[in-house]
């Protein structure tokens, strides 16, 4: 009597949690920067295999970039959270406080992914690092739609540039990243978010 054959599998299902996964690559890429986080590294973080890797996310820039998504929409999600506040003065403080606290987390890594991520690295790596420039410049093109709308409100003077003050408000928050990386306390970010506000136009 011949033996029933059991029917063809479709596919394998999941044996991780891909968000479960994703965040541990995010802890990975914060630390290490994009070029300093080897594909062991990383298969070794998310529990997974290569294979597994590269069938759930892709190579390791594709997984990037789903990172950088993650990291978007959780660690750096008070900037999205500070352009929804009533006013201008009060957009630019939000963003300078939380990012104060955001960057000196000690749940995670301090510093900014978006910022640190690539700031310097080989060739192979120059999509990601023209990948976070972008970035960048979205959030401060967000910035400055913002602002452009509180001028038009009249919540600014009318001499104010919402293009200057976004780039301004970015680069204190870059500032900020950089010295949180550095080992900066939360109090010492916390006083730069107040002295940059005093140069906010009354």
């Amino acid at each position: 009597m011949k033996k029933r054959q059991s029917p063809k599998r479709l596919g394998r299902p999941r044996a991780f949690d891909a968000d479960v996964a994703l965040d541990r690559a995010l802890q990975v890429f914060w630390r290490r920067g994009y070029e300093g986080a080897a594909l062991s590294d990383l298969t070794k973080a998310m529990r997974i295999n290569r294979p597994s890797l590269y069938g759930a996310f892709g190579n390791k820039q594709a997984l990037f970039r789903k990172v950088l998504d993650r990291f978007a929409a959780g660690p750096a999600s008070y900037v999205s959270a500070a352009l929804e506040q009533p006013t201008a003065r009060a957009v630019a403080q939000q963003l300078l406080q939380r990012a104060a606290k955001a960057l000196t987390n000690p749940h995670q890594p301090h510093g900014c992914l978006m910022v640190q991520g690539a700031l310097s690295c080989g060739q192979e790596a120059n999509p990601i690092r023209r990948e976070l420039i972008m970035r960048r410049g979205a959030a401060e093109a967000a910035i400055r739609r913002r602002l452009a709308r509180a001028k038009s409100e009249r919540d600014l003077p009318r001499r104010s540039n919402p293009a200057d003050l976004a780039r301004y408000l970015m680069t204190v928050m870059h500032g900020m990243a950089v010295q949180a990386a550095g080992g900066a306390s939360r109090a010492k970010l916390q006083r730069v978010a107040r002295a940059a506000l005093h140069a906010w136009p009354k």
